[in-house]
């Protein structure tokens, strides 16, 4: 039961070429983002589209496999864990993000 804690399972379409940073440690990260849709009838009979978007990193070989083979519009699922933090912007100001860290990618699609 504890694989089902801070699990996060999606499948999307890559909404921007992600952006690689090779860190002086050594170790690369990659940053993008996915859409997931979800499809609906309202109470009128229409079809409504909802969209949600996801920030995601990738660390390693993981990153490796999204600087290669992952560009923008591809169609991927991952499995990750939910992480948030927050950062100061350049004017100062505290602001929060909530990211999805990769553990896993698989390729869908052509």
């Amino acid at each position: 039961m504890s694989t089902l804690r801070n699990s996060v399972k999606l499948i999307g379409h890559v909404g921007t070429e992600p952006e690689i940073v090779n860190l002086d440690s050594g170790k690369k990260l990659a940053k993008f983002s996915i859409a997931t849709n979800e499809y609906y009838k309202n109470a009128k009979g229409e079809k409504v589209s909802e969209t949600q978007w996801h920030n995601l990193v990738a660390w390693g070989k993981t990153a490796d496999l999204v600087e290669n083979y992952v560009p923008k519009g591809k169609e991927i699922a991952i499995d990750g864990k939910l992480t948030s933090r927050s950062y100061e912007d350049k004017t100062g100001t505290k602001r929060y993000i909530t990211e999805i860290i990769c553990n896993e990618i698989l390729l869908l699609g052509k």
